[in-house]
């Protein structure tokens, strides 16, 4: 099967005063095409700077990083935007969302970005809403939509332009449980078998357990256990 992801003594390191931090510090990890991946550890783990890395956010000092075999390391800014806008959609725990604008505007704005026409663009986020199960809310500002229904919006953007992989970074974490069990059940639904790659970072071993299909827990910017569910 081929790799979504694949990183090989992936490093990166900041600086604090005369502190070295590792927040990751020699990771190799292969992340399988369709595969449903829970990245399990405390704060400060390492999970969300993988991510990054893999996003295409930040770039590692150390190890290489690639997906669907393409070395993100020698990339230049321009193909890290390609990389982010079509390759990856990014879900957030804090949503991420422009107030000012309705659901079908937020998810609308990513495909402008890649330069889809206005009507098209228009079409797939009503579209998008309605997968999501926010057919009703499309005109719906943040600030008049719950905590779940937002964060369904910001599945919806990162699905516009039809990436291939889905990064989600503690996606339930300013859910109630009731919420955080229908957005897992969402996930769940999109990665349907292998159609689509999901990363999922969390903290919480219960969440990973029951989404993913293998779960890989980091510490102190190292993998120390992997298992498959």
């Amino acid at each position: 099967m081929d790799a979504a992801v694949e990183t090989q003594d992936l490093a990166k390191h900041y600086t604090m005063g005369r502190a070295l931090v590792r927040a990751l510090d020699g990771v190799t990890l292969r992340v399988d095409r369709g595969e449903f991946v829970g990245l399990l550890g405390t704060s400060g783990s390492g999970k969300s700077t993988l991510l990054n890395l893999v996003a295409g956010l930040d770039r590692p000092t150390a190890g290489s990083v690639a997906v669907f075999g393409r070395d993100l390391n020698g990339l230049s800014r321009t193909d890290l935007s390609l990389h982010r806008r079509k390759m990856v959609g990014m879900i957030f725990q804090s949503f991420n969302l422009i107030p000012t604008m309705t659901a079908a505007e937020n998810v609308a704005l990513a495909m402008m970005f890649a330069g889809v026409p206005r009507g098209a663009r228009d079409k797939r986020a009503r579209e998008l809403l309605e997968q999501v199960g926010l057919g009703g809310r499309q005109r719906h500002r943040p600030k008049e939509l719950s905590g779940g229904e937002q964060q369904r919006v910001s599945i919806a953007r990162a699905l516009a332009n039809d990436p291939e992989i889905l990064l989600a970074d503690e996606p339930t974490g300013n859910l109630d449980s009731k919420t955080a069990h229908e957005i897992l059940s969402l996930l769940q639904a999109l990665n349907d078998g292998g159609k689509r790659t999901v990363v999922l970072v969390t903290h919480d071993a219960s969440i990973a357990s029951r989404c993913a299909q293998r779960t890989v827990t980091l510490l102190d910017g190292r993998i120390v256990a992997e298992k498959r569910s």
